[in-house]
């Protein structure tokens, strides 16, 4: 069965190019559209559908006040933002959205987002919910490309700051994120270890401790080319991790 579609944006020519991509997106229609926050709350309570195109910047409550009104539904539909302005991408997966995709946006992203959320169960979206409402965060927005994604924290190689940037390596590469390395390594102590003044590595891709042809220690981690310098004060504690993983 084809998944119902909301296109909520305030401008009737941003509703009109959506639509149009829906049109060409298999498995997905539009259900109906909505100019403003309240619009959206009222036509979900009367059709409850699977996915919401939400923008951010609307009269009266932003997008993003929609979207926390959306989670707290007993079966909340998956929101994928659609907007021109990527510094709202932490506040719109802190509530809840499933994807963020800038203005102008491609069929070939709205079609991906829309089958990644189409894929997910409705035990995945309860326990994402649950993770949530708790402010667990299991993944880091990213901007990559021009486009707006997360990274699990379980894919996550390391964070290495320098001056005012924090480099996040993993998987797929390495992207710069607006964070700081002393707030990351409080929020995930689990996760990661602290190897040097300005860098953190994921305790879980620790392949081993090694000497530099300085004489430095160097950490090599799995999946990852970059070997991270660990200074004299935390090479203790890496050996003692590496011993007990």
């Amino acid at each position: 069965m084809d998944k119902n579609v909301v296109v909520v944006d305030d401008e009737p020519l941003a509703r009109l190019r959506l639509q149009k991509l829906l049109a060409n997106c298999d498995g997905f229609y539009c259900g109906g559209e909505a100019e403003n926050g309240d619009q959206a709350l009222a036509l979900v309570a009367q059709q409850s559908p699977d996915v919401v195109l939400l923008d951010v910047r609307m009269p009266g409550d932003s997008g993003i006040e929609v979207a926390k009104q959306l989670a707290q539904l007993n079966s909340p539909p998956a929101v994928i933002f659609c907007t021109a302005y990527g510094e709202y991408a932490l506040e719109a997966f802190d509530s809840s959205a499933a994807a963020y995709l800038l203005k102008p946006v491609k069929k070939e992203k709205l079609i991906e987002a829309l089958h990644r959320v189409g894929r997910l169960t409705q035990a995945q979206q309860t326990e994402l919910q649950s993770q949530r409402g708790h402010g667990i965060r299991r993944n880091i927005s990213i901007k990559h490309q021009g486009d707006i994604g997360l990274v699990a924290i379980e894919d996550i190689r390391y964070f290495v700051a320098d001056q005012k940037y924090v480099s996040l390596g993993y998987s797929e590469g390495e992207v710069l994120i607006d964070e700081s390395l002393k707030g990351l390594e409080t929020e995930f102590p689990d996760h990661f270890i602290r190897v040097h003044r300005n860098a953190l590595a994921g305790k879980s891709h620790i392949e081993k401790l090694a000497r530099g042809d300085d004489g430095q220690y160097q950490l090599c981690l799995r999946g990852v080319e970059r070997r991270l310098q660990v200074s004299r004060r935390h090479a203790a504690a890496v050996r003692e991790l590496i011993l007990a993983l």
